[in-house]
């Protein structure tokens, strides 16, 4: 079986070592050692600062709403659930706004005539669809016409970079996923990455139950992310550059066997690729169909990512044409570090055999 992801397995001598000292410390959460050695490498290698790491990537969007006063937004239909879920859950007023065609990310023409017509939302809230960067350029541009806070939803984009800059250091926040699927994790986890040092304050304050040197300030809840989760995020941040180098090669690799044959997300052109996934776009549901058969028949996982869109799911009342069809013709392929050259060599040519190339 070729398994469509299979987390990192971080090396049990060197995660040892730190959880010793978690041990002999006995400080185990609370902003450890840790958490704080993670944090700086962290801002070092993204090339960010205000980087504050959080439990996970869903409490990452809430806490980035919360602390930029986000109370009603508009947000992109398609994207893993917990983009939406996350700010519903929180009571923010939420609509949808269509995806580009080409990238898959929010549209930023389509979010111009939208708030032009609406402009009652606080915020705008983006994914960096499979890691490819959104058009940040236009989004800074409808965010000053319209003030309006950003938060992009960079769960697929660790290590992304746009003219040589992080992508992380765009908009008001930017969140990240350190789920065990993800490029790199902690076993569950996530970080923000704000703009402002203030907003970094009041953020590190609310995820601490609003309590700044014992004094309550705000309404806040428990957010940390813990010593050994940390232990396990120092230890795969050294070997990030050869986990990114080898995803990364694997998606140029099915981007050469598969791109004219089936339709891709067009990538951001200033940006590098990290690997995170690789989806395809069918002709049509039931090719679709016939392709995960036909992987399915071969012992090749596939996934329908993202599927359906959003708007369906959350009954709202308004259509997302170009969402709702991409959501209907989407499919992604195994890609992860223990893959091989020879396992993805073998999901094209399965996906080709069904294609008819």
């Amino acid at each position: 079986m070729i398994a469509l992801n299979k987390p990192f397995t971080p090396c049990l001598t060197k995660l040892t070592t730190y959880l010793a000292q978690v041990n002999e410390s006995g400080w185990y959460t609370n902003f450890g050692p840790l958490h704080e050695q993670l944090t700086k490498r962290l801002e070092d290698y993204l090339g960010v600062k205000n980087l504050l790491l959080v439990s996970n990537g869903t409490l990452a969007i809430q806490v980035a709403c919360k602390t930029l006063n986000i109370n009603s937004a508009i947000t992109t239909p398609f994207s893993f659930v917990a983009t939406t879920s996350s700010l519903l859950w929180q009571g923010i007023d939420t609509a949808f706004c269509d995806i580009d065609a080409q990238s898959y990310n929010l549209c930023p023409v389509a979010l111009d005539k939208a708030l032009a017509q609406n402009n009652k939302y606080d915020g705008i809230v983006a994914t960096h669809v499979y890691g490819n960067p959104c058009d940040i350029f236009a989004f800074d541009k409808l965010a000053r016409k319209y003030r309006k806070k950003v938060v992009y939803d960079a769960a697929h984009a660790f290590g992304v970079r746009v003219d040589g800059q992080s992508v992380l250091n765009f908009g008001d926040a930017s969140t990240l996923s350190f789920h065990a699927t993800k490029v790199f994790h902690t076993v569950e986890g996530g970080a923000i990455v704000f703009k402002r040092r203030e907003d970094y304050e009041k953020a590190k304050q609310l995820i601490n139950f609003g309590l700044d040197n014992g004094a309550i300030t705000d309404v806040g809840i428990n957010a940390k992310l813990n010593e050994y989760q940390s232990a396990v995020g120092l230890t795969i941040l050294d070997e990030i550059d050869n986990i990114l180098a080898h995803r990364a090669g694997l998606f140029e690799l099915y981007k050469s066997r598969l791109e004219g044959v089936v339709d891709m997300p067009k990538w951001c052109s200033s940006a590098n690729y990290n690997g995170a996934y690789q989806s395809i776009l069918l002709k049509d549901e039931n090719q679709k169909q016939r392709v995960k058969a036909k992987l399915e028949a071969c012992e090749i996982q596939s996934r329908d990512y993202f599927s359906p869109s959003l708007n369906q799911v959350f009954k709202s009342d308004i259509n997302m044409p170009i969402s709702e069809d991409v959501a209907a013709r989407v499919l992604c392929l195994p890609l992860h570090f223990d893959m091989s050259i020879a396992d993805a060599e073998e999901v094209c040519n399965a996906v080709l055999q069904e294609v008819g190339q």
